[in-house]
Order: structure tokens, then C-alpha cells, then sequence
């Protein structure tokens, strides 16, 4: 039985805690100041609780280092005498892997991720960095198996990071812009809220669905499928070129991105 370990035991930890703890051969265990979060997690997923970061490292295998990026520093110098032999994996993706080997004094392999916060119900996608370069392979392929069971992975250099956290980590933020826009015109309509924003949830999942399902159908052939010509669809869909509603999206990501190197430079 091996032991994933989480200092900081918030959203993001606590979510990935919650699918580790699933794994046939992980047992999780965890410290947060708020001991809320480690009793909630207790009764979700069977964490045990530990006292103070050290314990953690002491007794972890694979320790997560889940806080905000202005504690990282802090946390992995205060556990680096107590990481010989350990994998440490650190969520603070503006915290460079430089810095991480910095501060844990090179005792140990670090890898840097990067989750989004669909992982918090099991649908996540997770950037995975794997450039360390005392990583074994055995390492990576414990990295790899660990978080492609619990998120869609993928695996990137350091330097492609923040064009993952613009697209991908900051991409929640603009789809449920979206869904406030479509709960907000479904009340112009005439629903109840309670009936736009169960609509508008299940038009997007439903919509996600279809297309997953159809792997080969471009997205604008589905999209086609729901325009008649003459009809109401198209003209909706010709207001969004009018208003340049595509280009927006772009422009949106992409702004996200120049933040997320400026955010990165080390």
C-alpha cells in the first residue's frame, strides 16, 4: 500500500485526494490549518489527518503540495529535510520547477501540475510536467497511472504551461460566463430560474455529450444539423458572426494567455 499525502487540503487538494483515495493500492493522508477540510474529507474518502506538514512528509510517498503559490516556499523548505526518497507534486503550475528544486534543496524528484477545477467531480484535465530530470521511469509511470485515473492528462514541458492554463485551467471561468449568459436570457424568456439554470446546465452536457459520441462529425456539421435554412437557428447563428461572438472567445483565451506568461516569468 503505498501513501499520497496532501499539504492543503482545499478544493483542488481535496478533489484529488478524493480520487486517490479510490485507487485499489493508495491510502491518503493530509494536514490543512482548517481542520474542517481534513474532517470533511475524513468522511468523504477516509483521509487521515496529520498534525503538521512534516508528518505528512514523513509518512507520505508522493506528497502534493496544495496551497497558494505565495506559501509554496515556505511549505517545501520547512518539509525538504524529510524528503529523501520521496516524489513531491506541486499544483502552484506560476511556481516554476526551478524554483520547487530550489526550495526543497534538489532532495527529491518534483513534478509541477496542472488541474482545472472540473476535477473536483471526477471530469478534470490535468497538465502534467514531467521535464525533472532525476525522475526515473518508473516515477513518471507512477505519475502518469496516478492522475490519468482520476483526469484526462496530458503531458507537457514546462514552457507550454501557461498556454494549458489559458485554454484549459482558466477555461471553466468562460464556460460558466456562458451558462450565466443563457440561465440570464432563459429569465428574459419567461423560465423561473430554477428552470434556466437546470436547462442551460443540461443543454451544455447534453450538447458536450452528442459530440463526444460522434468523435469524427466536425463541431460545425453538428452545429449545421440544428440550422433548417430559413429557419430560426441559422439566424441566431448568423447574429453570433454578426456580433463577433468567435472572435471574442479568441481574443478572450488569448488575453488569458499573455497574463499567464507574464505570471510565469521567472
Amino acid at each position: 500500500m503505498l501513501t499520497f499525502g496532501s499539504i492543503g487540503c482545499g478544493n483542488m487538494g481535496g478533489a484529488i485526494l478524493s480520487g486517490v483515495a479510490k485507487l485499489e493500492k493508495w491510502q491518503v493522508i493530509g494536514f490543512d490549518p482548517c481542520q474542517a477540510a481534513t474532517d470533511a474529507l475524513h468522511e468523504r474518502c477516509g483521509l487521515r489527518a496529520c498534525d503538521d506538514e512534516i508528518e505528512v512528509a514523513q509518512q507520505a510517498d508522493v506528497i502534493l503540495i496544495a496551497v497558494k503559490p505565495q506559501h509554496v516556499q515556505g511549505v517545501v523548505e520547512k518539509i525538504a529535510p524529510h524528503l529523501d526518497g520521496k516524489l513531491l507534486v506541486s499544483l502552484a503550475a506560476s511556481v516554476s520547477l526551478r524554483r520547487i528544486k530550489t526550495y526543497s534543496g534538489d532532495t527529491c524528484p518534483a513534478v509541477v501540475i496542472m488541474p482545472n477545477t472540473p476535477a473536483m467531480v471526477g471530469e478534470g484535465c490535468c497538465a502534467l510536467c514531467l521535464d525533472d530530470p532525476t525522475l526515473n521511469e518508473e516515477q513518471k509511470k507512477l505519475v502518469l497511472e496516478l492522475f490519468s485515473a482520476i483526469s484526462t492528462t496530458v503531458v507537457l514541458h514546462e514552457s507550454h504551461i501557461p498556454e494549458f492554463s489559458a485554454f484549459i485551467g482558466s477555461g471553466p471561468a468562460f464556460i460558466f460566463h456562458l451558462l450565466e449568459s443563457f440561465v440570464e436570457v432563459g429569465l428574459r424568456l419567461g423560465f423561473s430560474y430554477h428552470d434556466a439554470k437546470q436547462l442551460a446546465e443540461k443543454l451544455m452536457v447534453g450538447s458536450v455529450r452528442l459530440a463526444q459520441e460522434n468523435p469524427e462529425v466536425p463541431h460545425a456539421k453538428l452545429r449545421m444539423n440544428v440550422c433548417s435554412p430559413g429557419g430560426s437557428s441559422i439566424v441566431g447563428v448568423n447574429e453570433m458572426d454578426r456580433l463577433g461572438v468567435r472572435g471574442a472567445i479568441i481574443e478572450t483565451v488569448l488575453a488569458t494567455h499573455r497574463r499567464a506568461l507574464e505570471m510565469s516569468a521567472d
